[in-house]
């Protein structure tokens, strides 16, 4: 066998030597040395420059927002409330004025505001990727608040002087996006103006639920949500308690803490959580679905919910915010105080808010609740029905907002936010926040005025921050990344979601953008903690086509972006140390080795496929890359590579790389005859953009990326020493492979290492494509004992005296190559050819099991977090739909069921029944206006397979009971593959168990989260903190009371039901609205 895989090695390297042409082209790149120069990467200078120029970007975001923050607190000291203001006083844009005009179903209800409604012209900005209005801005009012109302009125009349504001704003920063007031009343006014994205369902966009504004109003929380559950608690009430948590927990935003509890007579948590947890997505994930398997039973015990929550809050052994402390209690009533707890726990310093939540119809006594409330600097809220929720359960920042106004400029700090997707569609964005506070008084002598008004947000596209990141000179496998204090990437070439709800930010972890390891642990933490510092590690990455798994060296360099909660990191290969730059000053050259990139030239000098680059300013972008490089040449003819609209480095070296690849085809390709070694297409592909594929024929069949920084093969060659073999893809749920035409290839490539002087630089990569077809036969023969394929066969068995062989003997042997992945690359045997690119699991499950078992290939598992699935059907859950409410017996025996909560029942499913697909249970994106065959965020498990550290060669016998298996397997020297000659199988005992590459969906979203939250990674959370202030006054504590409706109204909500005419909207009555007086 070492003798059949010395020949594979030879005729491997031999055809690269006399095709790939590493050698020829190094010393092409030598003789036209006068054409280039060597530069260098310095990592510290580089990431220090692109930090500062960071910090300029988002200074001068700062400064906007500050001038509009303090507009605004003047603008709103200075405005006269009008308590008799009408609808056709405030003349706005209503951004959602038109699609409710152009809506098919939509009533006349809201006819009589449109009056006051502007009608605009807008224009089309790719910087907004938007059709805009730079003279106006837009207001956007949540669909459930009544905009006729007076409170709104007012915000729609002081918040129309921001106009100016903004204008002046763009005028001193052209480069500002959006510029948005996000109201505490609910009111958006952004600029500029564009019209509100219609969704197809009911829009539940409010401005207090985006993270942005969450981040901004107040300072992080500590959180626990107790529920009761006893047997009081009836059908409706229990199913408004699950709802109003699911909407309490889209509240909490990453730099918070939070944990579910229900009780009874005991409390216990509703999830696996036994204490205080990130408010991550996947945590409140976990949580919502818990909470749903909630049950009413038992007797009420205020005390022991209490108790519960106040120790999840007093552990200190915990990561927790550290900052607002607060429960939450949902409850349909009771008589205990549990004054006896508040004693024990909180009093006298009432470090832990209290908020009370009154749930559902019911003629139980609220004191206790109210009173509780007040007596904990919290506050109290009812929630009879469904669309109290929304507004009942996000009221409580306000609350939270006190310390920070009574702070005064002290709180006035900018925050960044986490990157999450843009409702305007500008992409993934990240946001500047300022809150706005109240600087009103109701009169002399009086207490300062403790409510924030709202918070004020200006955008940054992601986009915009990459281009201050060098694009090119990094080589394909380095990068810039930048990551917040949480741990999450805010620049990352592996951040790509997927699939984006707007309603939750994107929070991939740095340590799940990449392949986890204590190194990177390291470096993250220090990120985090705002530190310099640099560090080689040695580690794993992934494939670009993440298949195969490779163990690099990396140089790791990181700064903090100061005045901001980022931290900038720069990776480096050291082979990326040095890069080329182009030096074409001699214009007739320019134009000579232009002529390269025409089509004309193609037939004989080969195809050439270009980056697609952004090389100048009007060049038409096409995903043909056909089409691009007739863009290409027509803007070409038009202006110079010097051109000042021009990336005159990009130009040059793509110019550059274009003559030194044609030089490679004159000196090595075109004299050569590639049938005779069986090859389809050789290659040159280069850092300067050119891909040629020789002969022209051949780039009919090429299926490579014409960017090779994201070609597979281009990055993985880099990264590896000697040639690199990549069979063509397949997936095991796809027909094989078809063996026509002679155009399946295995492509083989291979870095050029350049040394000039002590630098070395690897600026292209060449290869082959062998005909797989032909080279399996030629793989037979190497693996003979045929010196030659001319030599006739000589047959030998198993009681002759000579020995067996890949070819003679294939009904016996098994004999393979597989490359570091795991993936076939060539077989003996005829009926497996079509197989080639598949796991080896797939095709002999017991071979490839015992290559693992015996150390040839290692494992490694991740998962990915940016998938996007297909939505799963909805089970049928009965023959009655659930979501018509069904009372119960006890509901029945209960009048105050009868007066109040059938008609309120009939009603909200009117109203809400349009938004919520099963009443209580909304689907978020659904209702936000996604197709129902949305494909929806999931995650995804990975598994790749790579070298172990096993000998290279190496014996080994599968023992199958009855019989055995021997098999014999051996790495070829200077390549990624693995040769493989094994007995067939003879008995069905050798049938194991067979392993898994392929991507797998977890129905879990990953890995265990309980697991996880026992070992969390390391955090730190906002600089500030405001949960205290002495002047606070708490006695504005929630004093509503349920008024069950009368006979009329009763009576006149069924008419309106039967008819189906909803009735006219009225304003939401609450207490902190009617205490706005703005």
């Amino acid at each position: 066998m070492q003798h059949w895989a010395r020949r594979l090695e030879q005729e491997i390297d031999g055809v690269m030597r006399i095709f790939g042409g590493v050698q020829q082209l190094r010393e092409i790149y030598k003789d036209n040395r006068n054409l280039f120069e060597v530069q260098e990467n310095e990592p510290q200078k580089l990431v220090e420059k692109v930090a500062g120029d960071i910090e300029s970007l988002l200074d001068r975001k700062v400064q906007a927002l500050k001038r509009l923050a303090d507009a605004a607190e003047n603008f709103q000291k200075a405005h006269r409330w009008q308590d008799n203001i009408k609808e056709e006083d405030i003349i706005y844009y209503d951004a959602k004025a038109d699609a409710e005009l152009d809506d098919p179903e939509g009533e006349d209800v809201e006819r009589g505001s449109k009056t006051s409604t502007l009608r605009l012209d807008f224009m089309e900005d790719p910087n907004f990727k938007n059709k805009v209005n730079y003279s106006y801005t837009a207001v956007q009012i949540p669909t459930d608040i009544y905009k006729g109302s007076t409170v709104i009125l007012n915000e729609l009349n002081w918040t129309e002087a921001l106009e100016n504001v903004f204008i002046e704003n763009r005028r001193q920063d052209p480069t500002l996006l959006w510029q948005v007031f996000g109201s505490a009343t609910g009111v958006t006014r952004y600029y500029p103006a564009t019209p509100w994205r219609a969704p197809k369902k009911i829009d539940l966009y409010d401005v207090r639920r985006r993270p942005w504004y969450i981040q901004g109003a107040s300072s992080p929380k500590d959180m626990v949500i107790i529920v009761d559950v006893s047997g009081s608690v009836s059908g409706l009430t229990l199913k408004l308690m699950k709802t109003s948590v699911c909407e309490m927990l889209d509240t909490l935003s990453d730099d918070d803490y939070v944990n579910v509890a229900s009780f009874n007579e005991k409390a216990q948590p509703v999830s696996c959580f036994t204490h205080l947890v990130q408010a991550n997505v996947r945590n409140k994930k976990v949580f919502k679905e818990a909470v749903q398997g909630m049950v009413a039973k038992g007797t009420t015990g205020y005390k022991a919910g209490f108790e519960y929550a106040f120790d999840q809050l007093q552990n200190s052994n915990i990561t927790r915010a550290n900052c607002n402390k607060m429960i939450m209690m949902f409850t349909d009533g009771g008589e205990d105080r549990v004054q006896d707890v508040f004693e024990k726990y909180n009093w006298p310093n009432r470090t832990v808010r209290v908020f009370t939540f009154s749930v559902g119809q019911h003629n139980y006594d609220v004191t206790p609740l109210q009173w509780m409330a007040c007596t904990n600097k919290g506050y109290y809220f009812e929630i009879p029905s469904i669309g109290a929720i929304r507004i009942n359960t996000q009221e409580y920042l306000d609350v939270l907002g006190r310390p920070m106004v009574l702070a005064g400029k002290e709180a006035k700090q900018v925050q960044w936010t986490n990157v999450y997707e843009d409702a305007l569609g500008l992409g993934l964005v990240v946001t500047g926040t300022l809150p706005v506070f109240n600087l009103t008084q109701d009169g002399p002598g009086e207490k300062k005025n403790q409510l924030i008004l709202g918070v004020m947000g200006i955008d940054v596209a992601l986009n915009d921050i990459k281009r201050l990141t060098p694009n090119y000179t990094l080589g394909a496998n380095g990068y810039v990344f930048a990551i917040d204090l949480n741990g999450y990437v805010l620049l990352h070439p592996n951040l790509k979601p997927q699939t984006t709800n707007f309603r939750e930010p994107v929070t991939l972890d740095f340590l799940d953008a990449e392949l986890e390891d204590e190194n990177k642990e390291e470096i993250r933490r220090s990120m985090i903690d705002g530190n310099k510092g640099h560090k080689q590690i040695r580690t794993l990455v992934k494939s670009l086509d993440e298949r195969y798994i490779d163990e690099v060296i990396r140089n790791y360099t990181w700064v903090p972006i100061r005045s901001t909660n980022y931290s900038l990191g720069l990776v480096l290969p050291p082979y990326s140390t040095f890069y080329l730059q182009a030096n074409l000053s001699d214009q007739i050259l320019q134009v000579k080795y232009f002529e390269f990139l025409l089509p004309s030239s193609f037939e004989s000098e080969g195809h050439v496929f270009i980056a697609p680059r952004e090389y100048c300013k009007d060049l038409n972008v096409s995903d043909n890359n056909t089409e691009f490089l007739k863009n290409f040449i027509e803007l070409m003819e038009k202006v110079t590579p010097d051109s000042k609209q021009c990336n005159n480095f990009l130009l040059h070296n793509l110019i550059l790389d274009t003559g030194i690849t044609q030089q490679l085809v004159e000196r090595v390709w075109r004299d050569q005859d590639l049938n005779t070694y069986s090859l389809l297409a050789v290659f040159a592909a280069t850092d300067g953009g050119i891909t040629r594929v020789f002969p022209n024929k051949a780039a009919e069949d090429w299926t490579e990326n014409p960017e090779p920084f994201n070609a597979s093969f281009y990055r993985r060659s880099l990264d590896n020493h000697g040639y690199v073999f990549k069979p063509p893809h397949q997936d095991s749920l796809l027909r094989p492979l078809e063996l026509e035409n002679d155009t399946v290839g295995v492509l083989v490539s291979t870095a050029v290492e350049l040394s000039l002087g002590r630098r070395t630089l690897r600026p292209a990569v060449v290869g082959v494509k062998l005909d797989l077809e032909a080279w399996a036969e030629k793989f037979k023969v190497l693996a003979s004992n045929r010196t030659h394929q001319d030599q006739p066969q000589k047959q030998c068995g198993p009681s002759s005296h000579c020995e067996m062989d890949c070819e003679v003997n294939n009904e016996d042997l098994l004999c393979v190559l597989i490359d570091d992945g795991g993936f076939l690359v060539l077989s003996n045997q005829n009926h497996q050819w079509d197989q080639v690119g598949r796991f080896f699991s797939e095709v002999d499950a017991n071979l490839m099991l015992a290559l693992y078992n015996n150390s040839f290939y290692t494992r490694k598992e991740s998962y990915d977090y940016q998938a996007a699935c297909a939505p799963q059907p909805p089970g049928n859950l009965g023959a009655a739909p659930r979501g018509v409410f069904v009372p119960t017996i006890a509901d029945f025996l209960n009048l105050a069921w009868w007066t109040s909560a059938a008609a309120w029942s009939l009603f909200q499913q009117l109203l809400y029944g349009l938004i919520y697909h099963s009443w209580f249970q909304a689907d978020p994106a659904e209702a936000e206006g996604s197709p129902e065959t949305r494909e929806s965020s999931c995650v995804m498990k990975q598994t790749q397979y790579y070298f172990g550290s096993v000998n290279a060669s190496y014996n080994a016998i599968i023992d199958c009971g009855n019989c055995s298996r021997l098999f014999h397997a051996q790495r070829l020297t200077n390549t990624n593959l693995l040769f493989v000659v094994a007995e067939k199988p003879l008995c069905s005992q050798c049938e194991a168990g067979r392993l898994l590459q392929k991507e797998t969906h977890c129905p879990a979203d990953g890995p265990e989260q309980c697991e996880l939250v026992q070992r969390p990674r390391y955090r730190r959370g906002p600089h500030i903190c405001f949960d205290y202030n002495a002047t606070e006054d708490t006695s504005d504590c929630g004093r509503g009371a349920s008024f069950p409706p009368s006979l009329g109204v009763l009576v006149s909500l069924q008419l309106l039901l039967l008819l189906g005419l909803p009735p006219r909207p009225q304003p939401q009555v609450h207490s902190f609205a009617a205490s706005r007086r703005l």
